[in-house]
């Protein structure tokens, strides 16, 4: 299992489309591959229906193959959808791919099962495969629920604990927390790893 962030950084409404759009293109791509597909966070964007970044995890045999197609800045080609009329055709967006973060030995985690909650209708009360984790020294604490086997939500849910620990950590990953940030704030324009087309969303190149 791996990490890849989609990331708009700071750019304009159009870049948050764009990741909305490249993550519906990969959910499909990763479908057809047979790669599974979690999103951990998600930050939402201005307009409904785009983000100004998605956390995923990728698992299966062709998981780290998958995310080397993605890895790099990825370039939107079309006319603005929310101010016609405007210039600029060119919407760059980034996709950073990341080793999971390793829970240390002496790290204690928490689990506890609950019932699902949200859409499902009757399975979801009947089975109690929603997991909560909680990382007993710092006190973080995620709800993972969007498997139905307790075993992949547990899986996740410490990956998730893994994840935000390495963010909380002050003095190891600290390079790795350098290039997150600065990834945020700045997206390479130059040979992006995949082109896109048109509100279709048509792929011109893959990387």
């Amino acid at each position: 299992m791996m990490l890849l962030q989609l990331s708009a950084a700071q750019g304009p409404d159009e870049c948050c489309l764009a990741v909305a759009k490249a993550l519906a293109y990969l959910l499909r791509e990763a479908e057809a591959r047979g790669v599974g597909i979690d999103i951990l966070e998600q930050e939402t964007g201005a307009r409904a229906g785009t983000y100004r970044s998605v956390l995923l995890a990728l698992d299966g045999p062709g998981a780290a193959g998958l995310a080397a197609c993605w890895e790099g800045s990825i370039q939107w080609i079309c006319p603005s959808p929310y101010r016609p009329g405007h210039l600029r055709k060119n919407w760059f967006i980034g996709a950073l791919r990341c080793d999971p973060p390793a829970i240390r030995q002496d790290t204690e985690i928490r689990f506890e099962t609950t019932r699902s909650s949200g859409p499902g209708g009757q399975h979801v009360n009947k089975t109690e495969s929603a997991v909560r984790a909680t990382h007993v020294a710092t006190g973080i604490s995620v709800k993972v629920q969007s498997e139905r086997s307790q075993h992949a939500n547990k899986r996740i849910a410490a990956l998730l604990i893994a994840h935000r620990l390495a963010q909380h950590e002050q003095a190891a990953h600290a390079t790795e927390r350098a290039r997150r940030r600065q990834f945020h704030h700045e997206v390479a324009r130059g040979d992006p790893a995949r082109v896109f087309k048109g509100e279709a969303f048509e792929l011109l190149k893959a990387g």
